[in-house]
C-alpha cells in the first residue's frame, strides 16, 4: 500500500525540482527523504525519480503518482478542515497567506482582526513575499492563499490550474518632494520630470517595469534608476528625504503624506489590479478568509 506521507515528498520534489530542496521546505535531512523515496519507489515497484545532473526529475510512472497524490492529498486536506470544522461546531482550521508589503498593511491586517471576531476558530499564519515566489509554495500547499499585483500593461504569468479572482484596482499616483518645482501642479505632465531621479523596485519586477515603460511612452525619456527597494516605505522616504520621484499605488500611500506631494499624471490614469490566487479546492475556512479579504478590499478603492 502507498503511502500518504511519502507521496507527499515526492510531490515536494517535483515541484522544487531537487531533493535538496524538498527536504529544506519539509525540515527533513536530504539523505532521509531520498530514503523515503527509496521505499516508496518499492512500494510502486517501478522507478519513479531520475537524475538530470544535480536536478531530479520524475518518469512517467512518477508523475502518473504525483497527478494522483494531489488529489489525494487534497482530500485528506479537505477531510482533516471538515472534521475541525464539526469539533469545533462552527468553521476551523489553519489558513496561510502570502501577500506583498502593501496588500498586508491595509487587506490582510483588517481582514485578520476581523476574523478573531467571526471566525475565532480559523488559525491565520501570514508571510510577506512576491506572488511569482508564492505560486508554487500555493500549488505545493505551503499558503493556502496568495494576494498578488498586476501592473497596467505588466501582464503576470497565468496560472491556469489556479482560481484567481480580484480584490480591487487601486490608481498609481506620482510622488514627488513637497517642495518640488511641479508639487503645486493639479496634474504633472511627465515630460517636465527628465531630469528627475527615481525610487522603484528591484529589477525584474512589475513596479520597476512599469517605472520605465511608463517613462519612455509618456515622458520621452529614460529614467535615472537610482533608488531600489522592494519595501514602498523605503522609496516613499527616498523622496521625502533624498528629493526622488516615484510612481506609487495608493494602498502604499494612505496616511504617508507627509512631506510629500501625490498628483496624478498629466498624461492619464495609471493602475494595477491586486488579485488573490487559491488553489480550486477550497476548504471552508479559506472560503472564510477570503470573504473576509474581499470585504476589507472596497475601503480601499479610489
Amino acid at each position: 500500500m502507498l503511502d500518504l506521507h511519502r507521496l507527499r515528498l515526492l510531490r515536494e520534489v517535483h515541484g522544487r525540482g531537487t531533493v535538496h530542496a524538498a527536504a529544506a521546505a519539509l525540515g527533513y535531512s536530504p539523505s532521509a527523504v531520498s530514503q523515503q523515496l527509496a521505499v516508496l519507489e518499492r512500494e510502486a515497484g517501478t522507478p519513479l525519480l531520475e537524475r538530470t545532473g544535480r536536478n531530479v526529475r520524475l518518469t512517467d510512472a512518477g508523475r502518473l503518482l504525483v497527478d494522483h497524490a494531489l488529489t489525494l492529498l487534497e482530500g485528506v486536506e479537505t477531510a482533516e478542515a471538515e472534521l475541525a470544522t464539526l469539533a469545533a461546531g462552527r468553521v476551523a482550521g489553519v489558513v496561510r497567506i502570502c501577500a506583498f508589503q502593501s496588500a498586508l498593511l491595509r487587506i490582510v491586517a483588517p481582514a485578520v482582526r476581523a476574523l478573531a471576531t467571526s471566525h475565532p476558530d480559523v488559525r491565520i499564519e501570514v508571510t510577506e513575499g512576491e506572488v511569482e515566489q508564492a505560486a508554487p509554495g500555493l500549488r505545493l500547499h505551503q499558503y493556502d492563499l496568495v494576494i498578488g499585483d498586476e501592473y497596467d500593461g505588466e501582464p503576470r504569468p497565468v496560472h491556469a490550474d489556479l482560481r484567481r479572482e480580484r480584490l480591487l484596482r487601486e490608481r498609481l499616483l506620482l510622488v514627488l518632494p513637497a517642495d518640488h518645482p511641479e508639487a503645486g501642479a493639479a496634474r504633472v505632465p511627465l515630460t517636465r520630470l527628465a531630469g528627475l531621479a527615481w525610487a522603484a523596485c528591484q529589477p525584474g519586477t512589475g513596479h520597476r517595469a512599469m517605472h520605465l515603460r511608463v517613462c519612455r511612452g509618456y515622458g520621452g525619456f529614460e529614467p535615472d534608476l537610482r533608488h531600489s527597494s522592494d519595501d514602498f516605505v523605503i522609496l516613499l522616504e527616498m523622496v521625502r528625504t533624498a528629493g526622488a520621484g516615484a510612481l506609487l499605488p495608493e494602498l502604499a500611500l494612505a496616511g504617508r503624506d507627509e512631506g510629500v506631494a501625490v498628483r496624478p499624471l498629466a498624461e492619464g490614469p495609471l493602475g494595477r489590479e491586486v488579485f488573490l490566487l487559491t488553489r480550486r479546492a477550497r476548504t471552508p475556512a479559506v472560503d472564510a478568509v477570503t470573504a473576509a479579504l474581499r470585504a476589507a478590499s472596497p475601503r480601499l478603492e479610489p
